[in-house]
């Protein structure tokens, strides 16, 4: 029963979080710097499960953010399958219960994202070093600070111990 309740939280987090992004994301900031609520939730997801589930959730949100820009369609299905596996992963190995590491990895994890959809999508090189040395780090920034205020809210949810 107890696993119930908490699939049951777990998904009506995921969906404020999808809510978010469709709904308050376009009315933060500019898109660039505004924080991406479905790549917070696949981190989240990401630092609860096994790698292969958590690839599969990347490639997931990762088709669903292609839909959107038709452009450079299966660079961010890369990218978040990518970043999805290498979260779980890196979780696995040397993951903290720290509100601190918890930001960095979320932060990482947009920062990485970025690099791969942008080199995978052919950019050129002046607008990928602009992008990743400007727009992408203040991303990752105000991405990581909702992932923190999000872990905060629902600290007893998701079942995650912080130690600050």
């Amino acid at each position: 029963m107890a696993n119930r309740v908490t699939r049951t939280r777990f998904a009506l987090i995921v969906l404020l979080l999808i809510g978010l992004h469709f709904y308050v994301r376009p009315r933060l900031w500019d898109p660039r710097i505004a924080p991406d609520f479905l790549m917070l939730a696949l981190m989240i997801y990401a630092i609860r499960t096994r790698t292969g589930n958590a690839a599969v959730a990347g490639f997931i949100v990762g088709i669903a953010s292609d839909a959107l820009t038709p452009v450079r369609f299966g660079a961010g299905a890369l990218a978040h399958t990518l970043v999805g596996y290498l979260a779980a992963w890196g979780r696995a190995v040397f993951f903290a219960d720290n509100l601190l590491v918890h930001a960095g990895f979320i932060g990482a994890g947009v920062w990485l994202r970025d690099v791969v959809v942008l080199v995978s999508s052919g950019a050129g090189g002046r607008r990928i070093f602009l992008h990743l040395v400007t727009w992408s780090p203040l991303q990752a920034i105000s991405t990581a600070v909702a992932g923190v205020i999000i872990l905060i809210i629902f600290r007893e949810w998701l079942a995650i111990r912080l130690d600050e």
